[in-house]
């Protein structure tokens, strides 16, 4: 089923987004963890491609399993900021092979080495460059991209980064998803914006649990997010206390997404970090909301 599809019910749905493997020796436990997550039937499930596609190789073993297995919708990352044009057309063509029907495309986050390097010989220098490519291959792929309710860590302002989000979408994107935010009003906000840009196909808010005290640091460096007052006093007050924390986080993240299902947004995207008792939990609060119950 294509990401699409799913929008088009306008039935509340939750998604999730899990990581696959960074080697070999952890791969079935990555797997188990990620099967838990399926058995709560998502309305899909999203399988990343890691920093300078260094986990690639497993993302596709990880989406053929959820898919064949458990039958959930699946969305594969494919990134292309260290890939060459043919290690790319391989990579469409093994999902094409695959069946897969969704593709996440993303230009990737740049590891310490990709920092210092030249630029100008990268065979990818944007996402927008992939999602062409993509496109030019003939796949009947349902394409999707990423956006930021802030501003994208590399852009000059917001109009500019909402300039350069239309033509990824103009380019043959069919939904966007959110890097993670911790204020609803953000995403409003922008949403009303890109709606005045001429930015029309659906956006899936993405939503990450904190649900222990250094993932703050890292969320902050990983996406420039603001944290809010009411959300500072809450790893303040609990952060020290794993179980604390982890309940506080839960709460957190399901509070901002009733608030978000309130607000007209049909699904809503957890960054799961593969802890299938926190996509559990999550899914649980919201079991009446969403008639899973």
């Amino acid at each position: 089923m294509k990401i699409t599809e799913i929008f088009e019910m306008k039935k509340l749905s939750l998604s999730f987004e899990v990581f696959p493997p960074k080697s070999s020796d952890s791969f079935e436990s990555v797997k188990s963890a990620t099967e838990e997550i399926a058995k709560l039937r998502p309305s899909f499930m999203s399988v990343t491609y890691g920093a300078g596609g260094g986990t690639s190789e497993y993302t596709l073993d990880i989406v053929k399993n959820i898919k064949e297995r458990y039958g959930v919708p699946t969305l594969a990352h494919l990134t292309c900021v260290s890939s060459t044009k043919e290690t790319v057309a391989k990579k469409i063509e093994e999902m094409k092979s695959a069946g897969i029907e969704n593709v996440m495309a993303l230009r990737g986050d740049l590891t310490p080495e990709l920092e210092k390097s030249d630029r100008s010989t990268w065979a990818y220098r944007h996402a927008i460059d992939l999602i062409h490519d993509i496109k030019a291959s003939g796949a009947d792929f349902c394409i999707g991209a990423a956006c930021y309710p802030e501003i994208h860590p590399e852009s000059s302002d917001q109009k500019e980064d909402i300039k350069y989000l239309k033509e990824k979408v103009d380019a043959g994107c069919s939904f966007l998803t959110t890097q993670m935010f911790f204020d609803n009003n953000l995403l409003y906000n922008f949403l009303y914006k890109i709606r005045e840009a001429g930015i029309t196909v659906p956006v899936i808010p993405g939503v990450m649990p904190i649900t222990n005290a250094k993932q703050v640091d890292r969320a902050i460096k990983l996406s420039g997010s603001f944290m809010p007052q009411r959300f500072k006093s809450l790893v303040d007050k609990f952060g020290h206390s794993p179980d604390a924390m982890k309940q506080a986080g839960i709460a957190y993240a399901t509070d901002q997404i009733i608030d978000l299902y309130a607000n007209g947004i049909v699904n809503v995207h957890v960054y799961s970090m593969n802890k299938p008792d926190v996509a559990a939990k999550i899914q649980s609060n919201l079991s009446n909301i969403l008639g899973t119950k």
